[in-house]
C-alpha cells in the first residue's frame, strides 16, 4: 500500500498523521510525506517595492520551515508497531492542489491524506479548498483527517 499524506504544518495535518501513524498498515506498505510550498506573488512596483531577493528568501524560509515539519511527520513513523514502513519526504513547490494529484499519479498512490481546515462560507470561497480538489479529482482513494474539534480554531 502506498500512501501519500500531505502536510503544511498546521494542527490539522499534524492530526492526518496522528491518524495515519496509528493504524497497523501491511507488510510492505509505503509513506510518502509532502509539503508544497505555494509560489510567492510577485509584487507590483511602487513606493512600497520589496528587493528582487524578496521572493527568494521567503521560499527558502519557507522550504526550512516545512522541511522540518515533514521531518517532524516521518518519526511518527519510525515507533510504529508492526511491519518496518518505508518512509520518504520531500518538499515541492507549486499550486498544492496541483501538486498533491501530480505527486499522487506520478508516485502511484493507493491513498491520499490530508488534513481539513474545515474553512466555511466566505473563508472558503476566498482561500478554496485543497481538500476538496483533491477528493473530487483524484484517481486514488482519498481520505481527510479533521481537525479535532477543541483545537480547530488554533490552526486555522
Amino acid at each position: 500500500m502506498r500512501i501519500l499524506i500531505a502536510v503544511d504544518g498546521s494542527i490539522c495535518s499534524y492530526a492526518a498523521v496522528k491518524e495515519i501513524a496509528a493504524r497497523p498498515w501491511p507488510a510492505g506498505s509505503e509513506i510518502k510525506i509532502i509539503a508544497v510550498i505555494e509560489r510567492a506573488l510577485t509584487p507590483p512596483p511602487g513606493i512600497w517595492a520589496f528587493p528582487d531577493s524578496y521572493a527568494v528568501q521567503i521560499e527558502k524560509l519557507t522550504r526550512e520551515y516545512l522541511s522540518g515539519v515533514i521531518n517532524h511527520a516521518a518519526t511518527k513513523f519510525n515507533a510504529v508497531d508492526g511491519p518496518p514502513i518505508k518512509v520518504a519526504a520531500e518538499v515541492l513547490s507549486g499550486e498544492p492542489k496541483e501538486i498533491i494529484l501530480d505527486e499522487a499519479e506520478r508516485w502511484g498512490a493507493d491513498l491520499i491524506v490530508v488534513g481539513s481546515h474545515g474553512r466555511r462560507g466566505l473563508k472558503r470561497l476566498w482561500l478554496g479548498s485543497v481538500s476538496q480538489a483533491v477528493v473530487s479529482q483524484a484517481k486514488c482513494s482519498v481520505e481527510i483527517v479533521r481537525c479535532p474539534k477543541a483545537n480547530a480554531s488554533q490552526g486555522a
